[in-house]
């Protein structure tokens, strides 16, 4: 058999394979079911096509976390030379000196050359393609869910590169690769949107700039400004700089829907039983609103290198709390976009409470905000209390919290325990003892199945997301939070916010298919080569001469 055949019969063997693996792979978020959730049909009047069968949520978040670009630091020096021992046998060969002396010499430099610089050379570039292998795995994450889902808002939560110890040089190499490889075609949110004017933050109609879904909203990490203990501004300047910034806020109001003048709060509190939208005696001015706030809870906790920032920090989160709608209205969901996760008790999470401090006293590491700074963030974010009589009846804001940090991910409830209300049957870990009379905040894990409405129970609660990391290691997970709003619910309507998740799975695949791809590719570009040599340059068979027939008559003759 020709050598050209094989080949190329090898290839329509092994071609249907390669098919399936690349389809599978660039429509896996059809395969996997990669969806935001969608409002029932009740709701088709928040949509944006009201006509569609299967009508999509107005708020479509994709949730991304910890990509964690590496760079330059995990590969050698760049200034070294590649073979430095070729370097060292061209000065011994130059140098007067003994023949036997440059044998000696000469020879330990040929040794080292191939047991030191060609294995330092084949790390190095096995290291360089995993870096560029990674960079592309990561996009093609992006791409395929921005394609396919179909998003109206995209955020990266946190550790957008892999180190805050970096130069600046390196940081701003890592983040063109952040921009012009891994979210190719996306952009910065413009400074604009970020900014304070005199009448507040930003505040526009959903739906009304589409660019929004191609703005990335990016929440500052760990590796990206460092904890409390090395935060410093020049850190966060340049992270500001090239990814946005680090504490802002922005409000989208629900489009061709409004409603009357509201009158003010009544201060009876007998009038606040059995209503979620106790307090307000008549509907509300404002139209239903979503509000996004990023928060960098890198400074939240004590002590801090940089007291100023931490102040920014507290003076931001402050005047997030005063801008807030009143804790009654339920008109408006807060979504709360951050990194370092709200505390909860070991056992729930993956990541259990942890803090490590520099000898100088600053934060070097933590696994979970302190008890403090979550408390100010449930109480005051979202308004939620342990007092009935509070306004709203302490259940709080609408909302939800986002993070990332923890790896593995989790998606607990946090909930403040009352005496007269109905708690959970089922709870990740046993309650904290307290010698206060005061509630303590617990932490469950959130039910895969429909259960009580912790709400319905006259118990305040929250949920929190903790998004697993898109690195390949963990599987390239995403997240999808739809929201919409729902008359039907409470007085005047209400948000509802739902959550799903999917993964790729891990980076192996991605390179196996691609692998197998060019080896097809090359398979068969090589088999055509080979069989075209061989029909035009290799010499004809020429066909054996055909049996003459002998006439009869003339072998009787003869």
């Amino acid at each position: 058999m020709r050598f050209s055949l094989f080949l190329l019969r090898l290839v329509r063997l092994v071609l249907p394979l390669c098919i399936i693996a690349t389809v599978w792979l660039y429509l896996y978020p059809i395969f996997h079911g990669c969806a935001f959730p969608i409002p029932p049909t009740s709701c088709a009047s928040n949509t944006f096509d009201p006509s569609s069968s299967s009508p999509a949520a107005p708020f479509r978040l994709l949730a991304l976390g910890d990509p964690q670009l590496e760079g330059d630091s995990s590969l050698p020096d760049a200034n070294s030379p590649t073979f430095p021992s070729i370097r060292q046998l061209r000065t011994i060969l130059e140098a007067q000196t003994p023949l036997s002396e440059k044998w000696k010499e000469g020879s330990a430099c040929v040794v080292k050359f191939w047991k030191h610089d060609i294995l330092r050379f084949l790390k190095a570039t096995r290291k360089r393609l995993d870096l560029w292998g990674n960079d592309y795995y990561l996009a093609h994450i992006y791409r395929s869910l921005q394609d396919r889902t179909e998003p109206t808002h995209v955020s990266v939560l946190g550790d957008l590169l892999g180190s805050q110890w970096i130069g600046d040089t390196e940081f701003e190499r890592r983040g063109r690769r952040f921009w012009n490889r891994v979210f190719e075609d996306a952009e910065r949110v413009p400074d604009r949107f970020m900014e304070d004017s005199q009448y507040g933050p930003w505040i526009e109609e959903l739906g009304h700039d589409e660019a929004w879904n191609k703005r990335i909203i990016n929440i500052a990490g760990n590796h990206d400004v460092g904890y409390a203990g090395d935060l410093t501004k020049h850190r966060v300047e340049r992270f500001e700089k090239l990814f946005g910034k680090v504490n802002w806020e922005v409000t989208f109001t629900l489009r061709n829907h409004t409603q009357p003048t509201a009158s003010k709060p009544t201060a009876d509190p007998e009038k606040t039983e059995g209503t979620e939208n106790a307090g307000l005696e008549g509907p509300i001015s404002e139209p239903p609103a979503i509000r996004i706030i990023v928060l960098n809870s890198m400074n939240l906790d004590t002590s801090a290198i940089s007291p100023d920032l931490q102040k920014s920090t507290y003076d931001f989160l402050n005047s997030a709390i005063s801008n807030s709608r009143p804790v009654e209205d339920h008109t408006t969901a807060t979504i709360l976009l951050t990194h370092i996760p709200l505390h909860k008790e070991a056992g729930i999470c993956k990541d259990a409470p942890f803090f490590d401090f520099y000898t100088s006293g600053g934060i070097r590491e933590q696994n979970h905000l302190s008890p403090f700074a979550s408390k100010g963030i449930l109480e005051g974010i979202f308004g939620l209390s342990a007092n009935k009589h509070a306004p709203g009846m302490g259940l709080g804001r609408k909302g939800i919290v986002i993070n990332g940090h923890d790896h593995e991910g989790c998606d607990v409830v946090h909930y403040l325990k009352r005496s007269s209300a109905i708690t959970p049957e089922s709870e990740s870990a046993e309650e904290p003892e307290s010698n206060s009379e005061e509630p303590q905040w617990n932490a469950m894990r959130t039910p895969k199945t429909a259960g009580r409405d912790l709400s319905e129970n006259g118990t305040p609660n929250i949920r929190e997301i903790t998004l697993r990391s898109m690195m390949g290691e963990f599987g390239g997970y995403a997240g999808f939070l739809s929201a919409w709003f729902d008359e039907s619910l409470g007085e005047r309507g209400e948000w509802t916010l739902e959550y799903a998740s999917c993964t790729l799975g891990v980076q192996h695949w991605w390179w196996a298919v691609h692998v197998l791809d060019l080896i097809v590719l090359v398979t068969a570009a090589l088999g055509v080569i080979i069989w075209t040599w061989e029909q035009i340059l290799a010499p004809e068979v020429k066909a054996p001469p055909k049996d003459k027939k002998v006439d009869t008559d003339q072998a009787q003759r003869n």
